[in-house]
């Protein structure tokens, strides 16, 4: 593990400016990139924690504000630990800022932070990983799918809906995937039911994507977030053990 520095940076987009934080070894160097897509409640210190955990292991990480349209993170003012009681209320205010963010708006900003990080002098030429949480693992899958010459990795954990019976589902981006895949299902989410996992695991199968999914029994939707009550700390250093596992294999 190496010291790691981090920024606030802000990357144009064709909807306006997503600020975003980035981090990587402080050495300056070069390292291969990590597009980090932040779960529902948005860039906050937990998730530049996990950027930076990452940053150490040796890569230049970015964390978007993928609710960049409704102002800069946070979008809405969040408690330090967010419980059970607080959710309803928190959900209230994000799911129409989450509903506005449709797959089109959504890969229209991928295009804008992989473009970014190829011009970043942080990160290394080449393709880069992606990894997400909660509804950014939705997003990982299909950013692989999109974007398949600039994605070699992509992981998604504790992710929700990702195969469902929509003409936009994400998992019909399979054929498409090049990438390197990695999903750790939270056991018992009732956003994502055992017919989305088999229906996620069929189609990377039938496309001849190289991926492993597994599900973390016991563990709650939410389980690398420590600034909430989902937090489960034995499946969290099993999600890291994998995604960095993942990544060394792909760099």
């Amino acid at each position: 593990m190496t010291a790691v520095q981090g920024t606030t940076v802000d990357i144009p987009t064709g909807d306006g400016t997503a600020d975003a934080y980035l981090t990587h070894p402080a050495d300056g160097g070069p390292r291969p990139g990590v597009l980090l897509y932040m779960d529902a409640f948005g860039v906050r210190p937990r998730l530049r924690e996990m950027a930076d955990r990452l940053a150490a292991a040796g890569y230049t990480v970015l964390v978007p504000n993928l609710f960049h349209r409704h102002g800069r993170a946070p979008v809405v003012e969040l408690p330090e630990f967010i419980d059970p009681g607080a959710r309803p209320e928190l959900f209230e205010r994000l799911g129409p800022v989450m509903r506005e963010l449709t797959p089109e708006r959504a890969m229209r900003d991928a295009d804008a932070y992989l473009r970014w990080l190829a011009a970043c002098p942080a990160v290394a030429d080449g393709p880069v990983a992606v990894t997400g949480y909660c509804m950014g693992a939705a997003l990982s899958l299909r950013t692989a799918g999109t974007y398949p010459d600039r994605v070699a990795a992509a992981a998604g954990f504790h992710g929700g809906r990702l195969a469902t019976d929509a003409p936009d589902s994400p998992h019909l981006v399979a054929g498409r995937i090049t990438a390197e895949v990695y999903f750790g299902h939270a056991d018992q989410d009732h956003s994502l039911p055992e017919e989305q996992i088999e229906r996620l695991e069929r189609a990377l199968t039938e496309a001849g994507v190289r991926h492993r999914c597994e599900v973390y029994t016991g563990a709650p939707h939410g389980y690398t977030q420590s600034d909430t009550a989902a937090y489960d700390q034995e499946a969290d250093e099993r999600h890291w053990a994998a995604l960095l596992g993942l990544l060394a294999r792909t760099f």
